[in-house]
């Protein structure tokens, strides 16, 4: 993977631009240009891949339903609650439901709901987010194992349905998909390209446990790399997909996410592919430092 032909490591704040060398500080202004600037700009994934990868690398998120009669004057009101799920190879949402649960009876009585999926380890507004609608239906039973392996598959261990009698639904049609973007990227998803997508490999394969790898090797370098600016207290890698990574950083009781592009030239789709990237990046700025204090008169 030859990064020869970049200058300076790419590291770009939440709503800023990418600037090499001198950045102008971890909190930024919002950005103009709207969704294809902001992807440009950032170097991100198309929001409708950007959103496959979310759905692949998050495990829980907050279905909102429409509570049924049976609740009396709440009855129309939306309910909140938060699920687990597993995409299946179309992206559309397949849950592990309860039938005592609210939200199952509410679904049972109107499938229409709302589905909002935040990335790993967000902690406020500016965070990559997607609302997803539909019509949540029951699988039958010829599916039901069909879904229970999508559940293994993506979660890495057996699913909520042995503790209980639970049941697999799926999100059967998808009507509309609201994306918001970490980085000035707000948007409405066509359904029909967001199924059509696979989501990045990397971001499919190992999603938290390439994310906790990434973290125990790099979170003291990447530290380190963003306190140029200032002291950092702390920063975590909370996702990852092809073209780069996204940080949380936290100085005092500020949080801000950042991104720092793999500077290749083709996909990253292995967690080592994603290591020797880091390595570079991290490397090449040390040795920018040293020079600029070498060259101090």
């Amino acid at each position: 993977m030859d990064t020869t032909k970049h200058d300076e490591t790419v590291i770009s704040g939440n709503g800023g631009s990418n600037i090499g060398g001198s950045r102008t500080g971890l909190f930024r202004t919002p950005i103009s240009g709207g969704v294809h600037s902001a992807t440009a700009v950032h170097d991100l994934p198309l929001p409708a891949l950007a959103v496959r990868n979310l759905m692949e690398q998050a495990r829980f998120a907050q279905l909102c339903t429409v509570m049924s009669r049976m609740h009396h004057r709440r009855a129309g009101y939306p309910f909140g609650s938060l699920v687990d799920f597993a995409p299946d190879p179309l992206g559309h949402p397949i849950f592990s439901l309860s039938p005592l649960a609210i939200h199952t009876r509410n679904l049972l009585a109107d499938p229409r709901c709302s589905l909002v999926v935040q990335i790993t380890g967000s902690s406020g507004l500016s965070n990559t987010r997607v609302t997803i609608f539909g019509d949540v239906v029951p699988l039958p039973v010829e599916q039901q194992e069909w879904a229970h392996q999508q559940y293994v598959s993506k979660h890495q261990q057996w699913a909520s349905q042995q503790w209980g009698n639970f049941y697999y639904y799926r999100m059967e049609t998808i009507s509309d998909i609201y994306f918001v973007g970490g980085f000035g990227t707000v948007a409405w998803i066509d359904v029909k390209e967001y199924e059509s997508l696979q989501p990045d490999k990397i971001s499919k394969d190992g999603g938290e446990h390439n994310l906790k790898e990434i973290n125990s090797m790099f979170s003291k370098p990447l530290k380190e790399l963003l306190s140029s600016e200032g002291e950092v207290d702390d920063v975590a890698v909370i996702s990852m997909d092809s073209k780069g990574i996204d940080i949380r950083v936290r100085q005092g009781a500020q949080f801000n996410i950042q991104r720092i592009a793999f500077e290749v030239d083709r996909s990253v789709e292995t967690l080592d592919e994603a290591k020797e990237a880091l390595r570079r990046i991290i490397g090449k700025s040390r040795w920018h430092a040293r020079s600029s204090i070498l060259s101090r008169p």
